[in-house]
């Protein structure tokens, strides 16, 4: 950990209310800083968070608060964005992982545009157009980031974006789409000295993995999965962290898979 933390500065993550992104935000408290949990509609789930960031926090001066919105709506990202200010008075990174699987799984030929209107106004359009928000704040209060080498973005993927599911093909979209959004703000903003990288996540043990466990526990086992494991929400965290500290100073637009060496390519 590094001990020149500002615990007064300030990481919105979105969708932190549980899974991956209740993961973050503990080990965002683990490193020093404040957060601004973000659920959509679970305020007791976000309240668990919090309590659990206040248990891993390393110094007094750290806060939790949790933000509500509904981040597939411009009014939700707008009160997510308000609520963030007026809490704290000021956003020094962004971390966009909210997401959503499809409510029904089916195969493309199959699918509705309904769900794939919903999953991409969360998973792509919300993030998209958050960013935007947070972006624009920045680029108007520059040289006030109190995060070592200045203002984060960063966009949790999955491996869905390079790899096909034949039944959720609008989940798959959406996230290589953001991992296009990544280069995008990353060529936007990095004159401004605000880095943006992409995070891959692979199998991760979350609650919207739970019902497939038994089927990817036998994936993994018999070598789907190189370092032979399920991901977690700490796996996840211990990379945000690493950016946020500062130990990423001369990189943006990268892509970080978290996932076990699933990307190898062998023959």
């Amino acid at each position: 950990m590094l001990s020149a933390m500002n615990a007064q500065s300030v990481v919105l993550v979105t969708g932190s209310s549980r899974g991956l992104g209740r993961g973050v935000a503990i080990s965002l408290a683990k490193l020093g800083v404040s957060v601004a949990v973000h659920y959509g509609f679970n305020r007791e789930a976000a309240l668990e968070t919090v309590s659990l960031c206040e248990q891993s926090a390393v110094s007094p001066d750290q806060r939790f608060i949790p933000v509500c919105g509904d981040i597939g709506s411009a009014d939700g990202r707008r009160q997510i964005f308000e609520e963030t200010l007026a809490g704290f008075g000021r956003i020094d990174a962004l971390v966009n992982n909210a997401g959503i699987a499809p409510r029904v799984r089916a195969d493309i030929t199959e699918a509705s545009e309904e769900i794939f209107d919903e999953v991409i106004n969360v998973n792509l359009k919300g993030p998209y157009f958050l960013s935007q928000m947070v972006a624009r704040h920045w680029l108007e209060n520059p040289g006030r980031c109190l995060l070592p080498d200045g203002y984060k973005l960063l966009f949790i993927s999955s491996l869905s974006a390079t790899v096909p599911s034949m039944n959720r093909g609008e989940y798959c979209i959406s996230k290589a789409a953001l991992a296009m959004a990544t280069q995008l703000w990353a060529n936007r903003l990095a004159a401004d000295g605000i880095s943006v990288i992409e995070l891959r996540p692979g199998i991760m043990a979350t609650d919207m993995t739970a019902g497939v466990k038994e089927k990817y526990d036998a994936l993994i086992a018999g070598g789907l999965v190189p370092q032979k494991r399920w991901g977690t929400p700490d796996d996840l965290g211990r990379a945000v962290t690493a950016i946020l500290a500062g130990h990423f100073p001369f990189s943006t637009g990268d892509v970080i898979n978290i996932d076990g060496g699933f990307h190898l390519r062998s023959l």
